[in-house]
């Protein structure tokens, strides 16, 4: 297989993943807070990784040369993605905020411009034009309010989709650390902040926990938290930053099915005319030049 078929396939099992995280996490926030459900799986998964990275005959130490870099990255692409999208929720609600959150692909357009020098083309605009609307019909139940007191939650919201943006593009490079450690690396250290703040603040009460949400989180520990940050890293090596980002759209869409399929919320004509327009501006980004 050539690297941009593994770049794609790497990219569609991310967004999958992900995407059936959405619901998942409304099973499991029904029983643990999001912080500390979040924190628990990152860190199990940080551990795993960790062992399989030994099992593959990976080192675990850092070069002193690349801790700022990773710093950077776990920042952008756990501690800032994840955890500012997450508190954002005390303030929007989940529609306002992934609309928000998903508009990343437009920041990664409009950044690689002047850090890497990638003019957005023709094409790339109009696919990312057409993926974005798609959200928009997707999401627009609700509409946005933007009074005073969602002005917080909004600047979470963009705040996370700026920094995994920024992430996207700076993070394109190699580290001088290998895969699965480098992943592990970067799960742990922007999980076990969150797991902190949610013991500290969340108070969760651990005989919550049913059977149903034992499983939806040890999904989220072998596939969101674990195989899906393995892929999308991997999907960033062989592809252009703006076709990763702009294939993170397929991400609520899957939600958004998954939901109906799993929790039976609603999916009409609005949603399929959503689904249509963001896997047009996704199939034509994708599409070699």
């Amino acid at each position: 297989m050539t690297p941009r078929w593994i770049g794609l396939l790497c990219l569609l099992a991310t967004a999958l993943g992900w995407g059936l995280n959405w619901p998942a996490m409304k099973l499991l926030l029904q029983e643990w807070p999001p912080l500390f459900s979040r924190g628990v799986a990152g860190v199990v998964a940080c551990g795993l990784l960790a062992l399989i990275a030994r099992h593959r005959g990976e080192r675990l130490s850092l070069p002193p040369r690349a801790r700022l870099r990773l710093v950077i990255a776990t920042f952008t692409n756990v501690i800032a993605w994840m955890g500012l999208s997450t508190m954002s929720m005390r303030w929007v609600s989940v529609s306002e905020g992934a609309l928000l959150v998903y508009s990343m692909p437009l920041w990664a357009m409009i950044l690689a411009w002047p850090l890497r020098g990638t003019r957005p083309t023709a094409r790339g605009f109009v696919a990312l034009m057409l993926g974005l609307a798609g959200i928009g019909v997707l999401l627009a139940g609700q509409g946005i309010a933007l009074d005073a007191g969602k002005l917080v939650g909004i600047g979470l919201a963009l705040g996370a989709a700026v920094c995994f943006a920024l992430g996207t593009i700076l993070n394109g490079g190699a580290l001088p650390v290998p895969p699965v450690a480098l992943v592990a690396w970067q799960v742990g250290l922007g999980c076990a902040p969150m797991l902190l703040l949610g013991l500290a603040f969340e108070h969760p009460d651990f005989a919550a926990l049913t059977p149903i949400g034992g499983a939806v989180l040890v999904y989220m520990t072998l596939v969101p938290m674990g195989a899906c940050y393995l892929t999308w890293f991997a999907a960033l090596r062989h592809l252009p930053p703006a076709v990763a980002a702009t294939g993170m759209l397929l991400v609520p869409l899957v939600g958004v099915v998954s939901a109906a399929l799993m929790l039976g919320e609603p999916l009409g004509l609005r949603e399929a005319a959503a689904i249509a327009l963001t896997l047009g501006g996704v199939g034509l980004a994708l599409r070699k030049g």
